[in-house]
């Protein structure tokens, strides 16, 4: 009988001395899942976050294509209109010539109305206004009795794709005047002058 109280005694010890064991061991275990969770959750926040701007930037870049789609085509009909746009400009002889022009003419017309349905615009500086470099391009520069900077004329007319400059306006500017040699002269005194003040010296 002394025997089976100490059997039953070091059985019952071991019950009291497993649930701190099993304490022990479960509390590193959930403290491990909640890391886990927290890591995992902060990784789709961050695969979502990158999947959003990357939607945006293809949705932004789409809309960029869609606008801009026809820059390449413009391109390539602007050196046409340009010619056609010149030759009706010159003068006709004979009516069949005039009817050709007014033929010719209307086909211009309506390329036009099919470029500004596409949104293309033209860049149509005027004799006087001041030149801008960021939509014109200077051909030529001549001295005149005009403003130094402004346009004196335009040569071929720039186009722009919505808010994109595809060709710059070719123009003429006015240059800056150089003063005279007589004007120079006036100024420093004439000969003549200058010998007579130095004979008065």
């Amino acid at each position: 009988m002394w025997g089976r109280k100490k059997e039953t005694s070091k059985v019952e010890e071991e019950k009291k001395e497993s649930p701190p064991e099993e304490k022990e061991e479960g509390g590193p275990k959930k403290e491990t899942l909640e890391e886990e969770r927290d890591r995992w959750k902060n990784l789709y926040y961050e695969a979502y976050a990158d999947t959003q701007n990357l939607r945006k930037s293809l949705e932004e870049d789409h809309r960029q294509a869609v606008r801009y789609r026809s820059q390449g085509f413009l391109e390539k009909l602007i050196p046409s209109l340009d010619c056609l746009y010149i030759a009706l400009q010159g003068e006709c002889q004979g009516d069949e010539a005039r009817n050709y022009r007014e033929g010719f003419r209307f086909i211009y017309r309506q390329l036009e109305e099919a470029l500004l349905s596409e949104g293309v615009s033209y860049v149509e500086p005027k004799e006087g206004d001041l030149f801008d470099p960021r939509r014109m391009e200077a051909i030529e520069t001549v001295e005149g009795q005009g403003e130094p900077g402004h346009v004196v004329r335009l040569l071929s007319k720039g186009y722009l794709l919505h808010d994109r400059l595809v060709r710059a306006a070719r123009v003429v500017v006015e240059a800056a005047r150089k003063e005279a040699p007589a004007e120079e002269e006036k100024k420093e005194g004439s000969a003549p002058e200058k010998e007579r003040r130095a004979d008065e010296a």
